[in-house]
């Protein structure tokens, strides 16, 4: 006895061979003799059928990505074509009688093709008329697929795919007509209705409905539709946004069509045609499909969520393709709160004045980014505060974090042995320090002020006089602190050139041609922290020094699932311990004192701010960028507040902070510091003290 399944095969198969001699007899009777037509069309088609089909069975259609928050709360959809999917069962049945009744009235009878149309198509088609089209719903499902899922990233290939030849028409029937074996006739419809392209970047009916109504293919009126149904012949022209009477004429063919198909009474169909096209206003209404229509508070967060992943491996595509849930560090808490406080400092419209908030949880297991924040809004309307570069990630703060930078010149000299936290370094009003390998004669330092000389290293962390740290420096070498700064945290920073931008061997100009690694490796004023810096990454320093010395890559990420819900292994950098417990215990206690009695102090006693933590304030050289970078219990912070403006100034305190002349510009202690104050005071009401860890007693004086 035959096997039934083979039968089906067989008989479905009976209208594309019967349209297949057709068409070798056309073309035999306008080309060759019979035999060569057939035999030339029969080749083409099945030397491409069986590879196509293949494809056409492996490939997934682009779904959008979700990306959430920890708890799971969505802040971004990520996409290149905006799709939601939906089962047959999901789509009303208004929606398939409408798109049948418009595109393939005998779509239930016929076995894939439609061996009438397809014979008036053929005879037409060889007397020299215009390729007409005679394709099933089961064709054009296959048609889109190729277009829209098999060959999007192929442009040559979906010109193929749309060439007006009888040979793509054979290849399209034959594989409708294998579909049509394997699958029932409402997936067909529900796959083909998936796919479909509604103009833009809608594709597919459930994306449609919320696009353009608000509502759910389930939910779709007859008037609805019907306006959808007659869109996918050409969405550009049927398009009820920008053609809205061609749209109508169009919405009130497909609803005669219904009639005329027996799907809807004649006497429903002119209060249909009455309907008006109940769009919403604006639209179509689509998320924006990138990391720019993010919430303010999670926009720069969600670019750099997108950012890692690509370093880790993903594509572009595959993240707008893929149809991911990304669960993200971002705590939706600390992110709201934090950008409450830069906002209050700098209203987000400032001219000129960035502020920048970076918040990463310590741990030796890894450092979870729980906030990523500015006044500034990911964006790109600059004249409503918005930028689309990453200013929280990047090394986009050109004018540096300041005196902050001497934490990584005492870190050296503790692992070093050149001084220990009471140690007295010489600490002149002015010194000029002998510069190794260059042919400067002197490199002359100032203080601001008059401090102590000689000064302890732990006094010094507090009130941050220059000549001593960089006397410091230059006794423990520059290659021992450009490393320290590396190994706490500072490894994108230190591969970007002095304008925080990728080297450029061709500039020819040292500056601009070579990282930051090799450019500072002579220049004392590293210490001074007058370089392009990441605020990001200056938050994950604090975060090293706080996970007693072990440092791990600033995560953003908890959890990668893909489009069925299976983890997706996300690869990771490994933690590792780059200075000794006992060197991080005594710099966190060395840098204890900021909030106390240091640069801070006063900004912290007006905050009524008496929490044990770590600070340090940096400040530039003409006050064009501010810094305060440290942490209390488990929040390590940097806030930083730079001219971000064509035309840079001196920043100055006030409310709100802006630029100007101001006699004395800012400093990180009174314009940098109280963002933190403001933040950390709402996010530890009623939450215990965590003490700072007691200073190593091998490293409280000088070794070598």
């Amino acid at each position: 006895m035959p096997n039934l399944d083979s039968v089906k095969r067989r008989q479905a198969l009976v209208p594309f061979a019967a349209f297949c001699v057709l068409a070798g007899i056309l073309v035999a009777g306008t080309m060759a003799p019979a035999a060569i037509g057939a035999g030339l069309l029969s080749n083409r088609v099945s030397d491409s059928v069986d590879a196509i089909s293949a494809q056409l069975a492996a490939a997934e259609p682009p779904l959008t990505t979700t990306v959430t928050d920890r708890t799971g709360a969505p802040i971004a959809t990520l996409y290149a074509q905006y799709r939601l999917p939906v089962a047959a069962a999901g789509i009303a049945p208004a929606m398939k009688a409408a798109i049948v009744a418009v595109e393939d009235r005998r779509f239930y009878t016929e076995g894939g093709v439609d061996v009438q149309g397809m014979l008036r198509a053929a005879v037409n088609d060889s007397t020299g008329g215009a390729l007409q089209g005679a394709s099933t719903i089961t064709q054009q499902y296959v048609k889109n697929y190729l277009i829209n899922v098999v060959d999007r990233t192929d442009p040559l290939a979906q010109q193929a795919d749309r060439e007006d030849s009888l040979a793509r028409k054979l290849r399209e029937a034959k594989m409708a007509v294998q579909l049509n074996a394997t699958m029932s006739k409402d997936d067909i419809l529900a796959n083909y209705l998936n796919v479909v392209e509604f103009s833009g970047t809608v594709y597919g009916v459930g994306a449609a409905a919320k696009a353009y109504f608000g509502t759910t293919a389930d939910k779709l009126t007859v008037p609805q539709a019907a306006l959808l149904a007659g869109m996918v012949n050409n969405p550009s022209i049927y398009n009820p946004y920008t053609h809205p009477d061609k749209a109508l004429q169009r919405r009130n063919l497909v609803i005669d069509d219904m009639v005329t198909n027996g799907s809807i009474p004649a006497s429903y169909a002119a209060t249909a045609k009455a309907a008006p096209l109940g769009l919403l206003p604006d639209g179509p209404v689509t998320p924006s499909g990138t990391c720019l229509g993010a919430a303010p508070d999670a926009g720069f967060f969600c670019a750099y969520a997108e950012s890692y992943l690509v370093h880790a491996g993903f594509t572009a595509d595959q993240l707008a393709t893929g149809g991911y849930t990304i669960k993200t560090t971002l705590d939706p808490r600390v992110s709201q709160v934090t950008k409450d406080a830069v906002d209050a400092n700098v209203p987000t419209t400032q001219d000129g004045v960035a502020n920048t908030f970076a918040v990463v949880q310590p741990g030796q297991d890894g450092h979870q980014v729980l906030a990523m924040v500015a006044n500034r809004n990911y964006g790109t309307d600059p004249a409503r505060g918005e930028t689309s570069t990453n200013i929280v990630a990047n090394a986009s703060n050109e004018f540096g974090a300041g005196s902050s930078f001497k934490i990584f010149t005492s870190a050296a000299a503790l692992v070093t042995g050149k001084a220990g936290l009471n140690t007295p370094l010489p600490n002149p009003d002015s010194e000029c320090f002998p510069v190794p390998d260059t042919h400067s004669s002197c490199y002359t330092v100032h203080n601001d002020g008059h401090y102590a000389d000689p000064i302890t290293l732990a006094d010094g962390l507090a009130t941050s006089p220059n000549v001593a740290f960089v006397g410091l420096e230059s006794q423990v070498g520059m290659p021992a602190v450009l490393d320290m700064a590396y190994k706490l945290g500072l490894r994108n920073t230190l591969a970007t050139n002095d304008a925080g931008r990728t080297p450029d061997p061709k500039s020819g100009n040292p500056q601009y041609s070579e990282p930051q690694s090799e450019y500072f490796k002579n220049l004392l004023s590293f210490t001074l922290g007058n370089s392009p810096v990441s605020p990001l990454e200056m938050a994950n320093v604090s975060a090293t020094l706080m996970s007693g010395g072990v440092w791990c890559p600033p995560n953003p990420i908890l959890s990668v699932t893909d489009r069925n819900g299976n983890a997706v292994p996300v690869r990771q950098q490994a933690c590792e311990r780059v200075i000794p417990t006992g060197v991080a215990n005594t710099l966190e206690a060395g840098l204890s004192k900021d909030t106390t009695s240091g640069t801070s102090a006063e900004a912290a006693r007006a905050a009524g701010w008496t929490r044990p933590d770590i600070g340090k304030t940096g400040t530039t050289q003409q006050s064009e960028s501010v810094a305060f970078v440290g942490g209390v219990n488990d929040y390590a912070v940097s806030s930083m507040v730079f001219a971000d403006g064509p035309h840079p100034q001196e920043i100055c305190p006030g409310t709100p902070v802006h630029l100007g002349e101001c006699g004395h510009g800012a400093f990180g202690g009174t314009v940098a510091a109280p963002p933190y104050f403001h933040a950390m005071s709402q996010l530890l009401a009623g939450v215990p003290d965590q003490p700072i860890p007691p200073p190593d007693p091998a490293y409280l004086t000088a070794r070598s």
